[in-house]
């Protein structure tokens, strides 16, 4: 059954999230054939169109106005509700992100909708799509399907793969004016308090680090080593509680939730608590000095060893290897 469905594209730093590629591929099987239409939220977004083009959608609709600047619930869920009851789909799909997690369950409550959040895979049987999604801190998996209405879900990112990029794809752009009013929350300014580099939650490669680490400049060589890779920078519950580096990089059941190609966990115990935050990475690399850790019975390769002996010898064979490539 041919559907068109509905893609929340988002941004930061003026470029777009790969999770909103990966929605695309998404929406894509949940279309069955029909229309991917890709929206753009910003107070300047026409510019990024041909992109969200470019990776499948097949018609782009940007809402530009100066209260869309940065995300609040008030001002997109605005917008976005103003856009859906214009175009009126039959699906919905968007990155289970920061965004993503707030904006969701607000629109299907207004919408009186099903949710299913978290989505780590999407099929289509008997022309009912099914969706996929971890349970019991990923534990167990669980497939869910709308039976009535709106299709609704949100996809956890680096799960599902974006469809390749063809430059060639056209497609119609709108702009698609909207009225924001009474809003009761306005952001004038953002300040980061983690380093730039590569985004955490959608980082191919993530070198983590626990209370093995020691103190703040014991991460040091695990950042050497991420540089190297084009990876992020993670940490465990403990980390964080130590105050060896910020909140914003713990992965865990009260953190960010990863699915990376390559984990490397330094110093990490593995209590189950981050382990519900990173078992599910494609591959999971153990450094510690206790054979017993809870880590290693989970991870793919295990290294029992210093990480401070471990992890400088691995950067330089790391880096011989790139160079010869």
């Amino acid at each position: 059954m041919a559907r068109k469905v509905l893609v929340l594209a988002e941004i930061r730093d003026n470029a777009l999230r790969n999770v909103t590629f990966e929605a695309i591929a998404a929406a894509k099987t949940v279309a069955e054939g029909g229309e991917v239409v890709g929206m753009l939220l910003s107070d300047r977004a026409s510019n990024l169109a041909s992109e969200l083009i470019a990776y499948g959608a097949d018609r782009v609709v940007t809402v530009e106005h100066d209260q869309l600047c940065h995300y609040t619930a008030d001002g997109f869920g605005q917008a976005f509700l103003q856009v859906l009851e214009a175009e009126k789909p039959e699906g919905i799909i968007m990155g289970h992100t920061a965004l993503g997690k707030d904006l969701a369950p607000k629109i299907a409550a207004k919408m009186e909708l099903g949710l299913i959040s978290d989505a780590t895979a999407v099929e289509v049987v008997d022309e009912q799509v099914i969706f996929t999604r971890p349970i019991y801190s990923g534990k167990a998996f669980e497939k869910n399907s709308i039976s009535d209405g709106i299709v609704f879900a949100t996809i956890r990112p680096n799960n599902i793969p974006a469809l390749v990029k063809d430059g060639t794809r056209t497609g119609e752009v709108s702009l698609f004016n909207v009225e924001i009013k009474d809003l009761r929350t306005i952001i004038k300014e953002i300040v980061r308090k983690t380093s730039e580099g590569v985004d955490l939650s959608e980082a191919k490669v993530i070198v983590a680090g626990g209370r093995g680490v020691k103190s703040a400049d014991g991460f040091e060589p695990l950042k050497e080593l991420a540089k190297v890779l084009g990876g992020a920078v993670g940490a465990s519950r403990g980390a964080c509680d130590a105050e060896y580096c910020d909140y914003s990089l713990q992965i865990g059941q009260t953190g960010k939730v990863v699915t990376p190609d390559l984990y490397i966990a330094c110093g990490v115990s593995g209590a189950i608590q981050h382990l519900a935050g990173m078992s599910n990475s494609k591959v999971i690399v153990a450094i510690n000095k206790d054979p017993e850790a809870n880590i290693f019975p989970i991870a793919d390769y295990g290294i029992v060893g210093d990480l401070f002996e471990v992890v400088p010898l691995l950067t330089e064979e790391f880096k011989k290897a790139l160079v010869s490539v």
